[in-house]
């Protein structure tokens, strides 16, 4: 490409986003900038990953704020003829539009083959954030190359803290004794369970959600894995996510789709995970082998894609509120605690724990998520199993997720506390 047509492109998509800033809401993300941008300090780069259309873009500038810096989206077919000798002209671009430019954001730079080199080179006198929805980034030459170089993070979906923001819902210290607020924050906890946290659902509904899905397939996983059996693999991705909340195992999987080599499955379910789609969480033990042969549980980060792709004849909210739990901790992993490990529980006589949260040695908390109103709503078999738990695993912190229901639960001599989903989502967001 010449440099004037790059410069075209350069512009065009700062306009776009100048546009967007001023006539779409911005939120706030629940993620500590400054903390952010200390990674920044040359030769570091910050890499932030996760599902497409999730923020990244915005997040990244908002992070660069009033800085001087240099911006472009590769995913945009304007620049289908980009190749790595461009990026020098790329570059030139941005001095003859913007003068001395110190921070550059590279948005899917991995649409670019050997694009890892530019990098590489630029990152010795500039601050760098490269955004990418696909995991795969970081393989390859870019690890080799960067080895030590960078710091990678995970930008989830809005939070339904960020989603109540968004919607103008005011969540002051005062809603927690406001029969009239609380009530508000249920209704849009409804909202929250059926559109999800991707921003552009508020605006567009489930057709962009749909579309979403569907650029996640074919650009993040079909075309970065070669997959020839597409309709098959779109089976496959349609039924993990409308049995979200479920243990799955390869083998079953293998036998409902009648696919003859296990590793095809296991390679489509790591693509999907790759592409922030599904997360996959192992059953705990203390025994690594016998996490890995245990079934697995398939959550979806994100309820809109449920509701919007899963095929279910009737709705369980208890497995809709159960995701909402998985991926929320999955965020306060990414944004609060990177030492968290987060699994679940089950022992040969079916009981079951559906999250176990680990900090080094030390099993930190059990959680069961119920769709329970009142305390006889909660089944024994979920209080049986959190309790046996708690002694097999030496954790006295025991919590039960419930839809509307509070109050500290004293059994065997044990503390079990129920929080309502909508408090625990607002409360002690970065514990």
């Amino acid at each position: 490409m010449e440099t004037e047509e790059i410069k075209r492109v350069v512009i065009a998509q700062r306009e776009e986003i100048k546009e967007k800033f001023e006539k779409t809401k911005i939120i706030e993300r629940e993620v500590d900038k400054s903390k952010l941008r200390k990674y920044l300090s040359a030769p570091n780069i910050l890499v932030v990953l996760g599902i497409r259309r999730c923020g990244k873009s915005i997040f990244s500038l908002q992070i660069f704020e009033g800085t001087n810096y240099g911006y472009i989206n590769f995913d945009d077919e304007r620049l289908a003829e980009f190749h790595a000798r461009d990026f020098e002209k790329l570059l030139q671009s941005f001095y003859e539009l913007y003068g001395e430019v110190d921070h550059i954001i590279l948005d899917e730079p991995h649409n670019i083959d050997n694009w890892e080199l530019f990098v590489n080179r630029l990152r010795r006198t500039k601050k760098i954030i490269l955004t990418g929805s696909n995991s795969r980034l970081l393989s390859g030459e870019l690890a080799s190359r960067l080895t030590g170089r960078y710091i990678d993070f995970t930008l989830f979906p809005f939070s339904f803290y960020e989603f109540l923001n968004y919607n103008n819902v005011a969540i002051g210290k005062e809603y927690l004794y406001s029969t009239k607020s609380i009530a508000l924050v249920k209704k849009s906890l409804n909202d929250y369970l059926r559109i999800g946290g991707l921003p552009e659902a508020y605006l567009l509904g489930r057709e962009i959600i749909v579309r979403i899905f569907s650029d996640i397939v074919e650009k993040d996983i079909i075309r970065r894995l070669k997959i020839k059996k597409k309709s098959i693999f779109k089976e496959v991705a349609k039924y993990l996510i409308s049995n979200s909340s479920c243990e799955i195992t390869l083998s079953k999987l293998k036998n409902i789709f009648e696919i003859k080599d296990l590793h095809t499955i296991k390679d489509w379910i790591d693509g999907m995970e790759e592409a922030y789609l599904i997360k996959i969480i192992n059953r705990f033990s203390p025994k690594l082998k016998e996490q890995f042969i245990a079934p697995k549980k398939v959550y979806c980060n994100d309820t809109g894609i449920v509701n919007a792709i899963g095929f279910k004849l009737s709705e369980d909210i208890g497995k809709i509120i159960e995701n909402v739990v998985a991926v929320e901790l999955l965020r306060r992993k990414s944004y609060f605690s990177n030492a968290l490990e987060i699994f679940y529980w089950k022992d040969y006589q079916q009981n079951e724990v559906d999250f176990v949260l680990k900090e080094g040695l030390r099993v930190k908390q059990l959680i069961q998520v119920t769709y329970a109103s009142a305390k006889d709503e909660i089944e024994k078999r979920e209080l049986k199993a959190l309790l046996k738990a708690s002694k097999l695993l030496r954790c006295k912190n025991l919590l039960i997720i419930t839809w509307d229901y509070e109050d500290d639960l004293k059994i065997n001599g044990k503390k079990i506390k129920c929080s309502p989903l909508w408090k625990w989502l607002l409360i002690d967001r970065s514990k």
